[in-house]
């Protein structure tokens, strides 16, 4: 197998890695693995309808990533402010708690304006709990996306 094989390989395999560990963006690895490896070939392989397909999983992979924590935040009730503001500060607390950072800001940051728009805890903390819940299923929902990829990716070019 050529060099560009075993690096798309690579890349495609840290995505599904990168999509259970948040400090990896693993959507956006397994697109760049399929790019590379689709320039590699000069255009060839995979083909144009697999390429598509690819490239659609895996920006509906990325789209999970990035957006998630806001859309379950919205999906649980919480303003458009609310949700925007959550993501926000759920990605800043992932560089500095960690992963747990991301479940610390988007409950927590749900949870206060709620209750500081509604003075209503017990409606806070529902809210806070669907954006969490919902956080967890994006994560879940990535790991999928970016292991349909890999497989696609076998499939397609290996087999």
């Amino acid at each position: 197998m050529e060099p560009f094989l075993w690096i798309a390989l690579a890349l495609l395999v840290l995505g599904v890695v990168g999509s259970i560990l948040p400090m990896l963006p693993g959507a956006l690895l397994s697109v760049v693995g399929l790019l590379l490896y689709w320039w590699s070939t000069g255009y060839s392989e995979p083909g144009l309808l697999a390429l598509v397909g690819l490239l659609l999983v895996g920006l509906t992979a990325m789209a999970a990533d990035y957006g998630g924590g806001v859309i379950a935040a919205r999906f649980g009730g919480a303003s458009t402010k609310t949700s925007i503001l959550a993501g926000v500060v759920g990605l800043v607390l992932l560089f500095v708690l960690g992963p747990l950072g991301i479940f610390v800001g988007v409950a927590g940051t749900v949870f206060v304006v709620e209750y500081l728009d509604h003075q209503d805890a017990e409606r806070g903390v529902q809210r806070a709990a669907v954006a969490t819940v919902g956080v967890l299923a994006t994560a879940v929902v990535q790991v999928f996306l970016t292991l349909a990829m890999l497989v696609g990716f076998v499939l397609a070019v290996v087999v």
